[in-house]
Formats: structure tokens, C-alpha cells, sequence
């Protein structure tokens, strides 16, 4: 369905919002979201996925988006300034900016990375991710799910990928599923399949698993990371804590790392982190390595294994605050991990601390992980500090959630 048979079908006057006063300025400094406790005035019930147009308390225009009377955020902010229409012509315009934004980043040893990356590309809620030949649609808002059709067909049309699957953030399946007949996993075009796929990093051989796996199948923003990672293993002892699919692991063997020891508390993961060690075997220098694979947890193993020394710890868990309740626990628990990561660390070693948690901001995570160092009884030196990767761009508070920090000890 395209966006003017979409309209069309409404056969209802245009919805229209009315915002509070503090709102009107927080859209106006570019925050892509409305949410639902900022409406003033509304004209009428409005139905998932079609265009809301905002107006200040002078009754301008001020913005328009996608509504979803489902969720707190109940507008994702499409355009603000003058009136424009959003057609397909806008989109094919908004696509075309995106895969700008990306020109020049990658060579043909990387074929996996970031096209789309939500509300930071104009796309709010709405992530494209390419994998070699296979790209992945991932949706976190219902209100796209009514022009997914229109959507994909443009990204086929400019893209040409062999296929396209479609990833549901967990929120939003049961709806897409019942109103608009779309699963998580399904392949929107293209043939089907049954495993991952490969795709290389920086000239490494990855498997994504894009039909089940987290995210759309693998952790694409950690990549810049993972090249540090490399740059700093050359004869190092390597603990990979909450190691998944081995990222970080097979970096800094090819950096020439003497052992890498992964440790995650996924059989699943470890798995999937050896086939990603045979994946590149004819590399000499990941070949020669030592791999060790440890399943447990990360948080109790690093308490229990005081004997275990290494010349580079790599702490990246999942993401300790879910929700802003969660933040001061996760302040701590961030600083203990640190804590943990350095017990194990010889003189002179290199503890590289990340998080991924939203509700933490970079400066309370730093000070958190330099704390514990300084608490620990340990000198460091700061190498550097760390934020997002060029092809996944934070442009609004909300959207800056990785970080990571890098201190030799």
C-alpha cells in the first residue's frame, strides 16, 4: 500500500494535533518524538501508521509524523518547518540521504553494516542493516507496518539485495500479526532460508543469524570497537567477557594475540563464536591463536577465577538499565564489572569497558569504570574514550546509548 492509497482509504478528515507550549519547543529543537501526555487537542481517534499533522498554539503548522495510538510515544516526527508532502518522492529523498550519509565508509571487506539507522536517519523506529546480499528490516514501531510494502519495494528498487528479511521488535509482534499479517523473521522478498548468513568485516568472515538472532543478527555498531581491539592485542593474553559470537575474539587474533578466551553464559553464543573461528581459519594469524571457550556466567566467573591473569580485558554485557528506574543500579553494577575486569588484569594491561545502556550517559559510565580503577588501588593511564560508530549516528539524547572507554593499568 502506498502512502496515498493509505490516505485514501482513511476517507477522514486529516488528524490533527495540538501540542502544549513546552512541547512546541522541544519539537522544534529536533526531538523526534510526541508523546501521548503532550496532546492538547486532538480532532478526532487517529489509526496506527497514518500521517498526524501538528500545529502550534497559533494554529501553524509545525510538524507532521506517524501515529500510533498505541504507544507513549504517539507521534515519530517525519518533518518539521514548512509543509511538505511526505510522498513517495520524500521517501525515495529520504532514502537516497541516508545511503549519502555512508558514502565512502565501507570497501569491499566490509559488507556488513548499517543503512538505516531510525529516528538519527529520518526514519524514526525503522532500522536497515545489510548483511553481504541479505539486508534486514527491523521495525521497533506499528506505525510503519502499513506502508511496509511501499517501503520495502523502495529499498529493492534502489538497493537490489537478493533478499529482504523483516525483524519485529517484540512489542509490536502480536499487533503486526493480526492486523497486517507479518511475522518476525519473515523474508519480504527474495529466497527463503535455513541458516545464517556470512558477510565480512574489515576482511573477517561473520555468520548472522538474521532470521532469530538479536538485534537483526549480529552487533554491527561494535565494529570501530573491535578494530581498537585489534590494533592493541599483538602478544597479549585476551579475555573476551560476554564474549557472544567471538567479535572481539577474532579481531585480536588476526591482531596477534597469543590467546583469546571467550566467556559467555550461552552455549548458543559459543557456538556460534567457534563457527566464526572456522569461518577464518585460512587466516594465519587467527589460526595460530589459542581459543578457549568458557561457558559461565561472567559476572560470578570473574569472582571465582582470581588465578586468571591477562593482558587485555574486554567487558561488553547487555545492556544493565532496560528502563531510568534501572540506572543507579546499573551505575554500580557497571563499576563492581570494572572492578571485577581489573582483578584480573596484569601490570601494564588494557581494561576496554563498554556499555550499551541508554539510561547511562557517558560521563556517569566513565566515572563509574575510572572510579573502580582508582578504588582498586591501580594507576592507569587513559588511552581513550569511545562513542558510536560513523554508520550508526546519535543525533538526540535518547539515541546515544554506546560507549566505551579504554585505560591501560
Amino acid at each position: 500500500m502506498t502512502t496515498d492509497e493509505f490516505q485514501e482509504r482513511q476517507r477522514v478528515p486529516r488528524l490533527r494535533l495540538r501540542v502544549t507550549p513546552a512541547a512546541e519547543s522541544v519539537l522544534r529543537s529536533g526531538h523526534p518524538w510526541l508523546f501521548a501526555d503532550s496532546i492538547r487537542e486532538q480532532n478526532r481517534a487517529g489509526q496506527v501508521g497514518e500521517l498526524a499533522v501538528i500545529y502550534d498554539r497559533k494554529d501553524r503548522f509545525l510538524a507532521t509524523g506517524l501515529f500510533d495510538p498505541d504507544s507513549p510515544i504517539r507521534v515519530r516526527l517525519l518533518h518539521v518547518g514548512k509543509p511538505r508532502a511526505i510522498d513517495h518522492n520524500w521517501w525515495a529523498e529520504r532514502l537516497t540521504q541516508a545511503l549519502d550519509a555512508r558514502e565512502g565508509l565501507f570497501d569491499v571487506q566490509t559488507t556488513g553494516f548499517r543503512w538505516i539507522n531510525g529516528e538519527s536517519d529520518g526514519w524514526p523506529g525503522l532500522v536497515l542493516d545489510r548483511y553481504d546480499r541479505t539486508l534486514v528490516l527491523k521495525l521497533y514501531s506499528a506505525a510503519w507496518l502499513p506502508r511496509l510494502d511501499e517501503i520495502a519495494e523502495l529499498i529493492t528498487g534502489r538497493l537490489r539485495p537478493e533478499r529482504i528479511v523483516l525483524r519485529l521488535s517484540r512489542n509490536i509482534q502480536t499487533l503486526a500479526q493480526q492486523q497486517f499479517g507479518k511475522a518476525d523473521g519473515e523474508i519480504l522478498n527474495g529466497p527463503p532460508l535455513d541458516g545464517p548468513v556470512t558477510f565480512l568485516e574489515t576482511g573477517l568472515r561473520f555468520e548472522a543469524d538474521v532470521l532469530h538472532g538479536q538485534k537483526t543478527g549480529f552487533f554491527l555498531d561494535q565494529r570501530e570497537n573491535r578494530r581498537l581491539v585489534e590494533s592493541l592485542a599483538r602478544g597479549r593474553d585476551v579475555l573476551n567477557a560476554f564474549s557472544f559470537s567471538g567479535g572481539f575474539s577474532l579481531y585480536a587474533a588476526r591482531g596477534g594475540a597469543r590467546s583469546v578466551t571467550d566467556l559467555d553464559l550461552s552455549a548458543h553464543a559459543l557456538a556460534g563464536a567457534k563457527r566464526n573461528v572456522a569461518l577464518n581459519s585460512a587466516n594465519a594469524c587467527a589460526a595460530s591463536c589459542r581459543h578457549e571457550f568458557v561457558q559461565a556466567n561472567a559476572f560470578v566467573w570473574l569472582n571465582q577465577e582470581p588465578g586468571r591473569m591477562f593482558d587485555l580485558v574486554i567487558l561488553d554485557p547487555p545492556s544493565l538499565a532496560k528502563r531510568e528506574i534501572e540506572r543507579p543500579g546499573a551505575i554500580r553494577a557497571y563499576g563492581r564489572l570494572a572492578s571485577s575486569g581489573i582483578e584480573h588484569l596484569k601490570s601494564g594491561g588494557i581494561l576496554v569497558a563498554c556499555s550499551c545502556s541508554a539510561h547511562v550517559t557517558a560521563a556517569e559510565f566513565f566515572e563509574a569504570v575510572r572510579r573502580s580503577t582508582l578504588n582498586a588501588g591501580r594507576t592507569f593511564e587513559e588511552l581513550r574514550t569511545t562513542r558510536h560508530a560513523p554508520d550508526h549516528p546519535a543525533t538526540f539524547k535518547e539515541a546515544a546509548y554506546l560507549k566505551a572507554i579504554y585505560l591501560r593499568v
